[in-house]
């Protein structure tokens, strides 16, 4: 399986060379097959030049000019259309993700889940210099989109997760054009009938540069993106929903747990999330 690497970046000049340096360490110490796009999201500090200077060293790695509109999910779109391989992962480029994390995503999907997320809230995950307001907006989302929805997963907003090519095609039209688009892209996953799984991980806050989440400018914009899909779920009959998935419904296993608000227990296991399919076979 080739795994895509899709890196939305806006002027981390300061970080995406030590991004690029881990995440290809890593994949190449595995033997994974894989690209790197790195989305250059309208950057003034010469990140596009920083990147193709990486590229120069490693065949594997590539800058793309985004020809969108600015913003990170312009950019993460941008980079979706163009990747070539069988799965892809959206990591952020300012080295809060850990590229560890991404070599147990890679393995959870050839095992054959659709989709493989990470929860940095769960027991075995680490988060170190989390900003404390923000982590408390963290925290109330989640929790609100857990009940609304009524799943297990409690990281819904971590833009660091894993598809599937099939997942990325089935979710199509996306609609964010902001961070909102690392809640559409899981949310639509999950209500689509895809099936995914749920592990811990590590999160760091960043060595330099500047984050570009503004929490003024995205409260209406992520409870559109939550109430759109919301409507979808409960009101399209299924007209969205992955065929196969609603064939299979009647003989799904159930999960250990059967609350939808229940945490995961375990240190470090990968956690099935609330009522999933079984993945699949062959």
């Amino acid at each position: 399986m080739k795994l895509s690497v899709v890196i939305p970046a806006r002027n981390e000049a300061e970080t995406i060379e030590a991004t690029l340096r881990e995440i290809t360490t890593n994949l190449d110490r595995k033997g994974i097959d894989y690209e790197v796009i790195v989305v250059d999201d309208a950057s003034s500090d010469g990140t596009a030049a920083v990147v193709d200077r990486f590229g120069a060293e490693s065949a594997r790695v590539r800058c793309l000019r985004s020809q969108l509109s600015s913003g990170f999910g312009f950019a993460v779109r941008a980079g979706l259309e163009v990747f070539d391989g069988d799965a892809v992962a959206i990591v952020m480029a300012d080295g809060s993700d850990d590229p560890s994390d991404l070599i147990l995503y890679y393995e959870l999907l050839e095992e054959g889940y659709d989709c493989a997320f990470g929860s940095r809230f769960l027991p075995g995950a680490t988060i170190t210099d989390y900003p404390r307001l923000k982590l408390t907006i963290n925290r109330v989302v989640n929790w609100g989109i857990r009940m609304l929805f009524r799943h297990r997963y409690n990281d819904t907003t971590n833009a660091f997760k894993a598809y599937r090519r099939e997942v990325v095609e089935g979710v199509e039209p996306l609609l964010s054009n902001h961070f909102n688009l690392t809640v559409e892209l899981p949310l639509k996953a999950i209500v689509r009938g895809y099936s995914y799984a749920v592990l811990p991980t590590s999160w760091r806050g960043r060595s330099g540069g500047r984050s570009k989440l503004d929490l003024r400018e995205m409260g209406s914009r992520y409870l559109f993106i939550v109430l759109y899909v919301f409507l979808e779920h409960h009101l399209s009959r299924g007209d969205y929903r992955r065929r196969s998935m609603m064939r299979a419904s009647a003989s799904r296993r159930q999960p250990a747990s059967s609350a939808p608000d229940a945490e995961p227990s375990g240190d470090r296991a990968t956690q099935p999330a609330h009522d999933p399919a079984p993945p699949p076979t062959g």
